[in-house]
């Protein structure tokens, strides 16, 4: 049966959660302390505790050696003939022991004794708490808020205090002695009070510990959290995957009328809470990242860097930033990735920019056109206008502001400038092909001597239609003159002796021009001492107009057919 001592010894272990045999140990060690302390000695003393009658006995302990050259420490060591005297049995390598009397200790010794004993109990009981919740770190536990201690709030976990720093604790939360609540253990630290266990409430994991808890889906891995991101107090953002496609990932932590996200809202004292669909692909999870902005484009800009640039309206883009960029912060967390956030202004800015760049790189400089003149060169570049662009964009009132040029050098100015471009600009449906040498001469001469053959040949022409013409006209006077011969009595040129001779009736012109005799006439009077077609022009006279003549467009004389 055990004794008393060793009953109460039992029962403190019980209370404090560490071995019955550390107390023993403890309990041993103090009556050590004790005894040396009475005693004065530096030998190696041990304490034993008897289970059965509850006596402590403390007793030295020294080694059995051969012979006086081998020992050491006289405190420590005996000789082998010693040894038998006090025990016949003793041998070498064995141990002697010679009890000392605990009866006489007293009452200061005891005290000592109870110090000793508290500090070794409160030493395993430091112990047994760190090894208790070294192993748990990132576990959700629930606890008992107990006091608060400036900042910190102490909690309860059961077998051990916790202390939740301000760091660690939600924006929206305050806690009343006696309440309860679930928290997260963070880390377990040794300190020289103790071990310390330090939880919290603004960890993303008791976001996803309530979602276990509250939705059966995810509990049963149905639907599976696949990123997290959390300001406590202000906004958490979760993404979730279903394995099974007839499973809404989405609704099934939302809930029936959102009876199962509204239940952790409540449980977070109010924060806001996002779920987000997961996409591997991170453009699509980027989109829906940053809801309720809606993206216009999202670019990946580096890929092992995992670098975003996202562009939005300029009506979403404090949306999507969110307050103090929170929206955004949090997308970044969830994603994994850098986000850059830009309005549709701010890039084609950047655009701008990169193409004026661009653009000044490329300037050409005025020197370059072959065709303006030095001294007009000096005049734009001392106005500072030094590049061929730069002119092409002035108007020409601006180019006469420039000190030195009027009206006639604006003209020159920008005859050359677009032959300059001209020049730069491939003529379209130009095909240069390699001519050998000495064909590029016999292709020239063919085309001036076709050139010409044409020249002749229209010549030709010209004559044999003027020739017949005039036939016709020697013939026409020829009748005219028979007849007036043989009417007339008088000389030529005499107007005595001639009859009337009847003026020419309408009826009569026009039946002329019908039969284009008139133009004929004029023609061979034109062409009558002319040269050959190829030594001189060809040239036609009109005639003159007549009165109510109506002559059809086809057959108007004096021009060309």
């Amino acid at each position: 049966m055990a004794s008393e001592l060793y009953n109460v010894i039992d029962a403190l272990s019980r209370e404090k959660g560490i071995d019955p045999q550390i107390v023993v140990s403890a309990v041993e060690d103090a009556i050590v302390v004790a005894t040396r302390k009475y005693y004065k000695t530096q030998e190696n003393l041990r304490a034993e505790l008897d289970k059965e009658s509850g006596q402590i006995r403390a007793y030295a302990v020294r080694t059995i050696v051969e012979g006086f050259e081998q020992i050491e420490d006289p405190n420590a060591q005996i000789t082998l003939e010693e040894a038998k005297r006090v025990d016949p049995a003793a041998e070498v390598g064995g141990e002697l022991r010679t009890y000392k009397p605990t009866d006489v200790l007293g009452r200061i010794a005891a005290q000592l004794a109870k110090q000793v004993i508290f500090q070794k109990v409160r030493e395993a009981e430091r112990d047994t708490v760190y090894n208790e919740y070294i192993g748990r770190v990132g576990e959700i536990i629930n606890a008992t808020i107990k006091r608060t201690e400036g900042q910190d709030v102490i909690v309860d976990l059961g077998k051990a205090e916790a202390r939740m720093p301000r760091k660690e604790q939600s924006r929206l939360e305050s806690f009343a002695p006696g309440e309860r609540a679930r928290v997260a253990i963070v880390r377990v630290e040794k300190a020289s009070k103790g071990p310390q266990v330090v939880v919290s409430r603004a960890v993303p994991e008791l976001v996803s510990h309530l979602f276990q808890t509250e939705v059966p889906e995810i509990y049963d891995n149905t639907v599976v959290i696949r990123a997290i991101a959390r300001e406590a107090g202000e906004r958490t953002k979760i993404a979730v995957m279903s394995k099974d496609k007839d499973v809404d990932p989405v609704g099934a932590c939302v809930g029936m009328k959102g009876m199962r996200v509204q239940s952790i809202i409540r449980e977070l004292r109010g924060e806001k809470i996002d779920i987000i669909e997961y996409h591997e692909d991170p453009v699509t999870f980027a989109e829906k990242a940053l809801q309720p902005a809606k993206v216009s484009r999202v670019t990946v800009l580096e890929g092992e860097d995992k670098h975003l640039e996202v562009i939005v309206d300029d009506s979403q883009l404090s949306l999507a930033i969110g307050k103090k960029g929170q929206n955004v912060r949090l997308a970044a967390k969830l994603l994994g990735w850098k986000i850059d956030i830009k309005s549709e202004e701010e890039k084609r800015q950047e655009v701008e920019e990169r193409m004026s760049g661009m653009m000044v790189q490329q300037a050409t400089p005025l020197e370059n056109i072959p065709d303006l003149e030095p001294g007009i060169v000096e005049k734009l570049v001392a106005a500072g206008i030094t590049t061929v662009e730069a002119v092409a964009d002035m108007t020409p009132e601006q180019l006469e502001e420039v000190p030195g040029v009027g009206p006639k050098t604006v003209e020159k100015i920008s005859i050359a400038v677009n032959n300059y471009f001209s020049s730069l600009e491939p003529v379209e449906g130009a095909v240069a092909e390699e001519v050998p040498p000495g064909e590029e001469v016999v292709a020239e001469e063919g085309a001036e001597g076709s050139a010409a053959a044409t020249e002749v040949s229209d010549g030709e022409e010209a004559l044999e239609q003027v020739d017949a013409v005039a036939d016709n006209a020697e013939e026409l006077f020829a009748e005219a003159g028979t007849e007036d011969a043989a009417d007339s009595g008088g000389q030529s040129g005499d107007d005595e002796g001639l009859p009337g001779e009847p003026e020419a009736s309408d009826e009569s012109v026009k039946e002329l021009v019908d039969e284009g005799q008139y133009f004929e006439a004029e023609v061979i009077e034109g062409v009558e001492d002319a040269s050959n077609a190829d030594e001189a022009e060809v040239t036609t006279h009109e005639r003159p107009e007549v009165e109510n003549e109506n002559i059809p467009d086809e057959e108007k004389p004096g021009e060309a057919r």
